[in-house]
């Protein structure tokens, strides 16, 4: 699936010097949604891309910035119908139908799971997360998470992501100029995942500060509400 997305965005990028930033906002929403579709098939091309000169301002360093603008739009975008879908619809709507949006009854249960346990830090751990990255924005909206929280960390979540991506285009860019937008995907995942062990570690940090720090301010919280009467 991976190949043929890659010989898609190929032909996209012939348009990229007047559509791509569109580009990228369209395909990162679709990413973002339930519909299964790689970011990395769409980020790194633009940090290739954007290194070359090839996007809109022909300038490497504010292509690159404005394509990370763009990728998190996208994102977010994406992000948002989840939580709005999932607000709307409800769980039994879900769970019943789900199957037809790529949302299997397993899969839902499984991001449910993970919500219940961590609560909203999930939305930006689960970000940086292959296969649960944009099923974790519908437990969010099924659980009415509070939409600037939800926001805040999705943004965060997504942005990190979407800045590893378009960095690692952009570094291939400087490598190589003739390489093919298949073989700079698979070049991209490769490194994704021999680095992984980074993010993992810098997320468990993240999340081993978060969860006393928030206790601590929920505990503290409790205490300075006025006692009933």
């Amino acid at each position: 699936m991976t190949d043929m997305l890659a010989n898609y965005i190929e032909i996209a990028a012939s348009h990229a010097q007047t559509w791509g930033f569109l580009i990228i906002f369209i395909f990162m929403a679709i990413e973002s949604s339930f519909i299964p579709f790689p970011s990395e098939v769409v980020m790194i091309p633009a940090g290739f891309l954007a290194f070359r000169g090839e996007l809109t301002f022909g300038s490497p360093l504010p292509d690159a910035v404005t394509a990370v603008f763009f990728g998190l739009a996208g994102s977010m975008a994406g992000a948002y119908f989840n939580y709005y879908f999932a607000l709307w619809l409800g769980r039994p709507f879900l769970h019943k139908y789900g199957k037809y949006f790529f949302l299997s009854p397993d899969t839902l249960e499984r991001a449910e799971q993970i919500f219940r346990k961590y609560g909203d830090i999930t939305t930006f751990v689960c970000r940086l997360l292959p296969a649960i990255r944009q099923v974790i924005s519908v437990p969010a909206g099924l659980a009415k998470m509070k939409l600037s929280r939800f926001s805040f960390f999705t943004a965060l979540g997504a942005g990190i992501w979407v800045v590893i991506l378009t960095a690692i285009g952009y570094y291939l860019g400087s490598l190589s100029k003739d390489m093919s937008y298949l073989d700079l995907v698979h070049k991209g995942k490769e490194i994704i995942h021999h680095n992984y062990i980074w993010i993992f570690t810098g997320l468990a940090i993240v999340v081993a500060v978060y969860i006393p720090v928030h206790r601590m301010i929920m505990q503290s919280s409790k205490k300075n509400l006025p006692e009933e009467i």
